[in-house]
């Protein structure tokens, strides 16, 4: 796909810090949920928002996805599976958790099923487990745009007071179809993703 569609690249970075302090506090409580599925549904919910992402081009025309279905890359030892989460813009974060972890643990075993890869409209690349700081992905045939996920690093920052504090920095890189989005564009959907990841009270609410 890097041969024929025009990929271009908007990279923010999100403070983490308050969603690994609720990730914990959950965890204490007996609910776990992985950095992933919180990502998962905020670039499902800001999918919602910006359905030309959401997209799919094929040289003549652009067609807008009617579902919001999330493909996670998952690294294996013969190359790289991207099983789907469907309607994950409708799903709880603890069916995205479930879901997402039974995809993965049939990816590396081996039993991903065609259906399991089908439908895809929009992928996430998530390296965060790797000590990355920034990388950019490959779109996937048939879709619009890939979201590069790197790590959570602890980070020197400027507060809103002028103070240097350390937060938990997180980079991610929209690749997108440049025939379908442009840079305005793109830069308000990973600036949403942001806004989302740092939300307190959203997650609040859903949970």
């Amino acid at each position: 796909s890097k041969q024929t569609i025009p990929h271009f690249y908007v990279t923010v970075a999100i403070d983490m810090s308050d969603l690994m302090k609720k990730r914990k506090k959950l965890k204490e409580e007996g609910i776990n949920l992985s950095v992933n599925v919180f990502i998962i549904k905020a670039v499902a919910l800001a999918l919602k928002e910006f359905p030309n992402v959401n997209s799919f081009c094929d040289g003549n025309s652009v067609s807008q996805k009617s579902k919001v279905n999330i493909g996670m890359a998952v690294s294996v030892d013969n190359g790289l599976v991207v099983p789907v989460i469907a309607n994950a813009d409708r799903k709880g974060l603890d069916e995205i958790q479930a879901e997402s972890g039974e995809l993965a643990e049939k990816a590396r075993s081996g039993k991903l099923t065609p259906e399991d890869m089908s439908g895809g409209s929009f992928t996430i690349s998530n390296m965060g487990m790797m000590n990355v700081e920034n990388f950019c992905a490959i779109i996937n045939p048939g879709e619009s745009g890939i979201l590069a996920v790197s790590s959570a690093i602890p980070t020197p920052v400027v507060d809103k007071e002028g103070n240097i504090v350390v937060r938990d920095m997180m980079k991610i890189t929209l690749s997108v179809d440049h025939r379908i989005v442009d840079g305005s564009e793109g830069a308000k959907f990973v600036n949403a993703v942001k806004a989302k990841l740092e939300d307190a009270a959203l997650w609040d609410s859903l949970i």
